[in-house]
């Protein structure tokens, strides 16, 4: 019964630290695709001056 709870408590904790790891690599995620999208438009207005 011991090794069981000992077991579980392993996968508690392994579960808790992917799901932490899955929360920051989604953060990191949206971040990158902001910053891609900003990079997008100041690159579209640059072109844009320059042609005027």
């Amino acid at each position: 019964m011991l090794k069981l709870a000992g077991v579980l408590l392993v996968l508690m904790i392994l579960f808790g630290v992917l799901g932490f790891v899955a929360n920051v690599a989604g953060a990191i995620t949206k971040v990158a695709f902001f910053v891609c999208l900003i990079g997008l438009g100041v690159s579209l207005v640059v072109k844009m001056l320059k042609k005027a």
